[in-house]
């Protein structure tokens, strides 16, 4: 799993890179194939501001998320993240194996 942590117009301390880091990587649960995480921090005065999109099999998911301090807006980002990635997995459906009704009724 790769996390690229990277500030917008602030600085992006060693602290805030370890703690997201070590939330972003709760994503990786979800699936066994590695994933890229990319977190963009800013702060939109008075809130702080946290952006993230998670590269899954070509296809790119968002989330963004707002709070009053950025370890709050980390947590709230990573839970958002989380959400999406499991109704993405609840989507992908194996269309090569069936699973339809109408393939197993036979006509008697």
């Amino acid at each position: 799993m790769r996390i690229d942590v990277h500030g917008h117009q602030i600085e992006v301390t060693d602290a805030l890179r370890s703690y997201t880091t070590e939330k972003m990587e709760r994503l990786a649960r979800h699936f066994d194939h590695p994933l890229d995480v990319r977190t963009q921090l800013s702060i939109e005065r008075p809130n702080h501001c946290a952006e993230g999109h998670v590269t899954v099999a070509g296809k790119v998911l968002h989330a963004d998320a707002t709070a009053p301090t950025m370890y709050a807006a980390i947590d709230v980002l990573v839970d958002k993240l989380d959400r999406i990635l499991m109704k993405h997995k609840e989507k992908m459906v194996d269309h090569h194996r069936g699973g339809s009704l109408s393939r197993t009724d036979t006509i008697a």
